[in-house]
């Protein structure tokens, strides 16, 4: 190991646990210093402590706030959770992380993953784990961590995993030898969100306010929601034109595209200016038809296509949606306005479209209104078009210009 920084890319961090995958681990590490980039093997083991690691176990236990006890203990379901604390600490720390690349199982990659997700984006990440075949949500997080099959088990070399881990080893040397071309435009970020049912009005803001702002479009798909607030609460944005609220249905209703509790939370910690509406609030997403609840078969289903279908909300439902959207509203002291599209929430929520419910979007419309306390610096404005037409798009400009000013 040498602590220079080598290309201005800093090192590659090798982590896993020794005592179970070192054989795998110096392979890779080795292949990357042929590369030409500097390593640290660093060991998160917590049965044992391998010598031959640049950070040993118990030095990445030392980083624990409660100290290394806390990490070594009987329990290794306890062990393992303060390790990824004792883990994420340590990287923290270290100011020459050009890249990271983890090997693990179901422990190591828990381990791991949370120490990778908590580096900035665009520091390369790649995640050699069993696990990445299955749902990775919780491992990737908001981050921008690159997960990679193992084929084989993470136990020991053979001709398979030779070729996999080979091609893992040389896919983080790639991303930290070859730099990101310069970035030379100065434009302000703005942040946007949009599903393919309000994919028309967020594509024309967009093209109206490219030549102000670098607009950065975020999929409400729940990791969307959670990747644009995290960026809010970094200040990595001027503001927010906040279309699609959507994720909000599937965290109240249990739909499989939520953004958690904390959807709109950043917006309240940092006062960015923020335009709102209530795109897609008409459905909550699952996955195939047989993934929909028995307790909703009955209820109107629109397959999107065959791995997504969609549920109508209710007027009881979007009442509820309103409300806590509302209350959210109430604790932002930043410039906000909130804009109700009164003849459509998404595209399939028009009249003669599936999803048309006059009585359901009242009810969300009155429920907002009510719940809601307007000022001077937070507003509730009624359109009177559907949410992809150019008058909602004109009103959402104008909004937009309303509050940046502010």
């Amino acid at each position: 190991m040498t602590d220079t920084i080598g290309k201005g890319a800093g090192q590659a961090y090798v982590v896993t646990t020794l005592d179970t995958k070192k054989p795998e681990a110096v392979y890779v590490r080795d292949l990357i210093e042929a590369a030409g980039i500097a390593t640290t093997l660093v060991d998160v083991g917590t049965r044992s402590d391998d010598a031959s690691a640049d950070i040993s176990a118990a030095e990445v236990a030392r980083h624990h706030p409660e100290g290394p006890l806390a990490v070594f203990s009987d329990d290794r379901g306890d062990a393992i959770i303060a390790m990824a604390v004792a883990l994420r600490h340590l990287i923290g720390s270290r100011d020459n992380v050009g890249g990271i690349i983890g090997l693990g199982g179901s422990g190591g990659t828990s381990i791991i993953a949370p120490a990778m997700q908590a580096l900035p984006v665009g520091v390369p990440k790649v995640m050699v784990s069993t696990l990445a075949s299955s749902d990775v949500s919780a491992y990737v997080g908001s981050s921008d961590l690159f997960m990679h099959h193992p084929v084989t088990d993470l136990a020991g070399l053979n001709r398979v995993s030779r070729r996999v881990l080979a091609n893992a080893a040389h896919a983080i040397a790639g991303m930290m030898t070859h730099t990101t071309p310069t970035i030379v435009d100065s434009k302000p970020a703005l942040g946007l969100t949009m599903f393919g049912v309000t994919t028309t009005c967020v594509n024309a803001l967009t093209a109206a306010l490219k030549h102000d702002y670098d607009c950065l479009v975020f999929h409400a798909t729940g990791t969307g929601g959670r990747c644009l607030e995290q960026l809010v609460d970094g200040g990595d944005l001027v503001g927010v034109v906040d279309i699609t609220t959507t994720e909000v249905c599937d965290f109240l209703l249990g739909g499989v595209l939520s953004a958690g509790e904390d959807r709109l939370g950043a917006i309240a910690r940092s006062g960015v200016p923020y335009v709102g509406s209530c795109g897609a609030l008409d459905m909550v997403n699952f996955f195939g038809m047989d993934s929909v609840p028995e307790r909703y078969r009955e209820r109107r289903l629109y397959r999107h296509n065959a791995q997504v279908t969609l549920m109508r909300t209710n007027a009881e439902e979007c009442a509820h949606i309103g409300r806590w959207i509302g209350e959210k509203l109430n604790a932002c002291d930043g410039p906000v306005e909130f804009l109700l599209p009164l003849r459509g929430l998404s595209a399939i929520d028009v009249e003669g479209a599936p999803f048309h419910d006059p009585d359901a979007d009242a009810a969300l419309f009155q429920v907002l209104c009510d719940t809601v306390i307007q000022t001077d610096n937070r507003q509730l404005h009624t359109v009177d078009a559907a949410i992809n037409d150019p008058l909602f798009v004109a009103a959402t400009l104008e909004a937009l210009h309303r509050v940046m000013v502010t």
